[in-house]
């Protein structure tokens, strides 16, 4: 597994891939927080905050993650490595798994740099160092764990077809889906329970708790099980393959 980590993040940084997506990442970000005028910019707002990264990240990872997975199985399946890559000592969870954590890695340090935004926000406070941090840390934890599962869908998307650009799509269409279409799909029910019910199946609902501050282990233990479920997934649709 450890194998496959390596080779798949030298491929991400050999060519232009990785720094790419990191680069658009911070590049939109930074426009949206400090440059452009709007809800978003910090500047404008008048508070000591960077809420509007949270608000931000989650449509950005949306077409990033994707962008970023597209390739680890397409790729291999359209110019022929995959039957190569299946003779070798290694079960198929064991080629996902080190495919995954490749992504995963390289969206983490897409998403590093933006803490820079936290100390300069709280520099700039009156007084130094007023802001809310168990809010900024419970939203950078619900980000990364938001970008786990994002990354796991793209995996999964891109296990089903050997077309890059099917692969991105079908990961963008699924991550929207788990990210809003449970919230859009409660509009429907009159129900309290089923709203409930409905509303905790979705991503935005627990990444929204964990904005909050508070790290709850019913949100973690979603965002692990949603993760895990996309996983066993692409590892069931390799072993049709």
């Amino acid at each position: 597994m450890f194998t496959i980590f390596k080779k798949e993040l030298r491929t991400f940084f050999s060519n232009a891939t990785g720094y790419i997506v990191i680069g658009i990442f911070l590049i939109l970000t930074g426009l949206f927080l400090w440059v452009i005028p709007g809800e978003y910019n910090i500047l404008d707002s008048g508070y000591a905050n960077v809420d509007g990264l949270f608000y931000l990240a989650p449509w950005l990872f949306l077409f990033l993650c994707p962008a970023v997975t597209m390739r680890l199985f397409a790729e291999e399946k359209q110019t022929g490595t995959w039957e190569l890559l299946v003779t070798k000592p290694l079960s198929n969870m064991q080629i996902v798994l080190g495919k995954y954590f490749a992504g995963l890695v390289l969206v983490t340090m897409a998403l590093l740099p933006v803490l820079i935004y936290y100390f300069s926000v709280s520099y700039l406070a009156e007084p130094v160092g007023n802001v809310d941090s168990g809010a900024f840390w419970g939203s950078f934890i619900g980000l990364f764990f938001l970008a786990a599962v994002y990354v796991a869908i793209g995996t999964f998307s891109s296990s089903l077809s050997n077309n890059q650009i099917i692969s991105f799509v079908a990961a963008v269409v699924l991550s929207f889906f788990m990210y809003y279409g449970f919230e859009v799909l409660t509009g429907f029910f009159t129900s309290g329970k089923s709203i409930q019910l409905l509303d905790s199946l979705g991503i935005h609902a627990h990444y929204k708790s964990m904005s909050r501050g508070v790290i709850d282990s019913r949100d973690l233990l979603y965002f692990v099980m949603v993760s895990s479920l996309f996983l066993y997934g692409s590892g069931r649709k390799l072993k049709k393959s």
